[in-house]
């Protein structure tokens, strides 16, 4: 059996990671398909040394641009791809452009196809992932999905139970292969940090950064924070070029207790989540990091695609603007320590669940 595993962004080389070790470890010949949606050293190439992904069975340079055009040259490149090698089944993850992308390409060349991190739903299609979401699953024959709520999603949307199988978290197969040796790093204290004295600090999303009144809001609550806690900001570039567009990354350069810094990569920032007091972030997979390694999350958005974390673990959703931001925080810091619940099925061996469905499908 050959499968072809698509990842393009920097989120999807930590699901992607456990796939290629599950394959491996069961026989299974798996070409990993790079798209170059994310292409620079400190988004794709360090995460590729870090994990020990194989080199790119294809790497297809398509490079950043609007999301038609990143989803059109996905779209034309795989098809390509694709096409010459026809392999049994592709098997796409996460949200992005190059997800949706590659799941079009294979169903149209009626390939099998599978979605790993299936049903997710944030139920706000401002967010482009959320388009993604719906889209991929739509077209994809078998559904490999997180926790309880997204197979309730892939029912109400009509999808049948073969076609559904809850197989756990692949984000968390690579967090436990890589936290004893992340923990021995000690990234916080190589940075000047007090373990369990910082705030660890991520933004990203459009709906945070695009808007100038919206990152003015959230620079204006950050400066508060910081007074509270320090803060470690590893910047992601397209936020850094959004900050210093609008002026405010020199406010936050200012700020005496916040630190900016280039992006790190996966170890050193595993190491410092588990060192940190409070994460604060919009990405969705640290949402589901910080509930199994117990760090309280408050996350900067008004919806979140993985309620598990909220119901289970230690995340609560404090607002894009961060209008819940101060309260949550001051409880955080009042509180002692809690460790939340870890999510039944994130317990390591996700892949090897999905490589077994799939063998078993075959």
């Amino acid at each position: 059996m050959l499968i072809h595993v698509v990842a393009g962004a920097r989120p999807n080389f930590m699901k992607a990671a456990p796939l290629c070790w599950a394959a491996e470890e069961l026989g299974v010949e798996l070409r990993l398909i790079h798209t170059g949606q994310h292409y620079d050293k400190e988004m794709s190439q360090v995460f590729f040394d870090e994990l020990g992904l194989p080199k790119p069975h294809k790497h297809l340079g398509v490079g950043s641009g609007t999301h038609g055009q990143v989803t059109a040259r996905c779209l034309e490149r795989l098809e390509e791809v694709f096409a010459q090698e026809r392999p049994d089944w592709v098997l796409v993850v996460g949200d992005v452009n190059s997800t949706a992308a590659g799941a079009l390409a294979a169903v149209k060349l009626h390939i099998a196809t599978a979605h790993v991190e299936a049903g997710l739903r944030s139920f706000d299609r401002s967010m482009p992932e959320e388009i993604n979401r719906m889209v991929t699953d739509a077209i994809c024959d078998l559904l490999f999905v997180s926790e309880p709520a997204g197979v309730e999603n892939l029912r109400r949307e009509g999808h049948g139970e073969n076609e559904i199988h809850l197989v756990g978290n692949v984000m968390i197969d690579t967090l436990e292969r890589f936290l004893p040796a992340a923990k021995k790093r000690a990234s916080s204290k190589k940075l000047g940090l007090e373990p369990k004295q910082y705030a660890l600090l991520t933004l990203h999303r459009p709906s945070n950064v695009d808007s100038s009144g919206d990152l003015a809001a959230l620079v204006e609550k950050l400066d508060w924070v910081q007074n509270k806690i320090p803060i470690f900001f590893p910047v992601h570039p397209r936020t850094r070029a959004k900050l210093k567009q609008t002026g405010h990354y020199e406010a936050l350069s200012e700020m005496k207790n916040l630190q900016l810094a280039d992006p790190v990569g996966y170890q050193d920032f595993l190491s410092l989540m588990t060192d940190s007091r409070v994460v604060l972030t919009d990405s969705g997979g640290i949402q589901e990091e910080t509930t199994v390694l117990g760090i309280p999350c408050l996350t900067l958005r008004d919806n979140t695609e993985r309620p598990i974390t909220c119901d289970h673990g230690t995340n609560r959703l404090v607002g894009a603007r961060g209008d819940g931001l101060a309260s949550a925080l001051e409880q955080v810091l009042d509180a002692p320590v809690t460790t939340g619940k870890r999510p039944d099925l994130w317990d390591g061996k996700a892949a090897v669940r999905i490589m077994k469905q799939l063998l078993a499908a075959s």
